[in-house]
């Protein structure tokens, strides 16, 4: 299988230069985040099931406890068959509290259609939704954050195409998206987009209007658009910025419906009442990335943020309006093009 380059205007602008010095400083910025360092290779194997020495030696009964094993195995090309993919490795540590199965559900996607994730970072989520898509012969984009020409950039870049390129990830198509980027892919053509844990970092550059208009202009009528980002109390004043990494679920909701999307439902799926969103060094002082910042202080006990898990989170679905809907209650208008604002701050995992 091979990975696609989407190159001609439908994703692509070079004008990137004035971005590139501060999306570097924000990914320097974000270090040892899980998603830009995956703690396993795709290729890692599992160690050998007990007994399957015996079983190459003729012990009765083992043979009877394979099949059975595999019986017990969701059916190919199922959702749970790629949640439950050996392939993950120890990313799937991290489903207690991400959920992939259950938030998939519940944004309610056809796999055989055309998905675009919106700056899968090193690919937590690709794990999962491009052997799934592939499976049901649909399309997986891969919509990343533009390089500008930085080696840096460039080679993570690099290292997510090669690590998707095998076989079980079907053909991973590339494209980009960024503030000063022309469309994710034709317009009406995606029958869903997806992001997760992004929408802080595209407030930090000042271009989360222009996000949320790019997203509705590749949707198809009735397309969806699933969001998950870190949740912010509605009792704390918003920071335009987000340089906390967290948002109020309300801001999220705004920003999709300036840009027309009805929102279809929310969930608790995600939900973390033990984080207060309060913390020394943002979201990240949080597991996966479990900051310690260097003015810590002595009084600072990691093991105390360790104990709270992963962030609170919103989970959204929302709907782009059919034609007669958008004619009927007026609300095809979309957010102006700011493509000129703001720089790059994908920091892929945040």
């Amino acid at each position: 299988m091979r990975v696609l380059l989407s190159s001609s205007g439908m994703g692509f602008s070079m004008r990137y230069s004035v971005c590139t010095l501060a999306l570097c400083t924000l990914l320097a910025a974000c270090g040892g985040q899980d998603d830009t360092m995956p703690e396993t290779s795709d290729e890692e194997t599992a160690a050998p099931a007990e007994g399957a020495e015996g079983a190459a030696n003729g012990e009765a009964g083992e043979e009877t406890e394979a099949e059975a094993g595999l019986l017990e195995q969701a059916p190919y090309g199922s959702l749970a068959w790629a949640v439950e993919g050996d392939w993950r490795g120890d990313q799937t540590e991290r489903d207690e509290w991400r959920n992939p199965q259950e938030t998939i559900e519940f944004l309610d996607i056809d796999p055989s259609g055309t998905i675009v994730e919106i700056w899968p970072g090193a690919g937590w989520y690709t794990q999962v939704l491009a052997p799934w898509i592939a499976a049901n012969e649909g399309r997986y984009v891969a919509a990343y954050f533009p390089t500008a020409g930085e080696e840096r950039l460039i080679a993570f870049r690099d290292n997510y195409v090669e690590r998707f390129s095998d076989p079980r990830y079907g053909e991973v198509e590339m494209t980009e998206f960024g503030p000063e980027t022309g469309p994710i892919l034709a317009p009406g053509s995606a029958d869903a987009v997806l992001t997760f844990r992004n929408v802080h970092n595209w407030m930090s550059r000042g271009f989360a209007e222009k996000a949320f208009a790019d997203f509705y202009e590749v949707l198809a009528p009735g397309g969806v658009l699933g969001v998950v980002e870190h949740r912010l109390p509605a009792s704390r004043e918003q920071d335009p910025r987000a340089a906390s990494g967290y948002v109020q679920e309300d801001y999220v909701v705004a920003l999709a419906q300036e840009a027309g999307f009805e929102l279809v439902e929310a969930s608790e799926i995600n939900a973390n009442p033990a984080d207060a969103a309060d913390h020394p060094f943002g979201v990240w002082t949080l597991p996966p990335v479990s900051r310690i910042g260097e003015d810590a202080g002595e009084d600072f006990d990691p093991d105390y943020y360790t104990s709270i898990g992963e962030s609170d989170r919103m989970t959204l679905r929302f709907v782009k309006p059919a034609a007669g809907d958008e004619a009927a209650d007026g609300s095809s208008e979309s957010v102006e093009d700011d493509s000129d604002t703001g720089e790059n701050g994908e920091d892929t995992e945040g």
